[in-house]
């Protein structure tokens, strides 16, 4: 039997961690086996400039909190080295940033295991295919440019008619 203050620390982690899955935009389930030090701090570091938690987590506190949050397909993949990138506010940035990482080790020793967003398990599929979208800042830009496009098309068309029409003249000046 475990002691009771261990089986507390316990109860708080999963409490915590299931807060953290609940109220996640989205999060990536990593083995991370095999990767120096050098490549784990380059990773913390850009998730961090990115406002994605990361954090290695132990299996079975991380299936308890899981099956808390209504994630309960995840358990399959909680097994062996497992890490926990998650984000409350770009549902992207974990995916992409984690599997531009795996890419850069050939998927050898950085390996994504399971995704999910708003609260439901993706198929690792979507999850690497949302990974190849862009970040969220390039495609509201993509999308502003689109919407300003027929607008700045119209604007060049109305002065060049304005010019075309005499637009070049000053405009007689008011009498006093």
């Amino acid at each position: 039997m475990p002691n009771a203050k261990v089986l507390e620390a316990k109860k708080a982690v999963v409490a915590e961690l299931t807060e953290k899955l609940q109220n996640a935009a989205s999060g990536v389930l990593v083995d991370y086996k095999g990767i120096t030090v050098a490549e784990d701090t380059a990773l913390r570091n850009e998730l961090r400039s990115n406002e994605v938690e990361y954090a290695v987590v132990k299996n079975t506190l991380t299936r308890f909190a899981a099956q808390n949050a209504g994630l309960g397909e995840l358990s399959d993949s909680l097994n062996g080295t497992t890490s926990l990138a998650i984000s409350h506010h770009d549902p992207i940035a974990p995916m992409r940033i984690v599997q531009k990482f795996a890419k850069q080790f050939n998927g050898a020793k950085f390996i994504i295991k399971a995704g999910f967003m708003d609260g439901k398990v993706l198929p690792l599929d979507e999850v690497i295919a949302m990974a190849e979208l862009p970040a969220k800042d390039v495609l509201q830009a993509q999308v502003l440019g689109t919407m300003l496009a027929p607008i700045t098309s119209l604007a060049i068309v109305l002065k060049a008619i304005a010019e075309k029409q005499g637009g070049g003249e000053s405009a007689p000046e008011a009498a006093e």
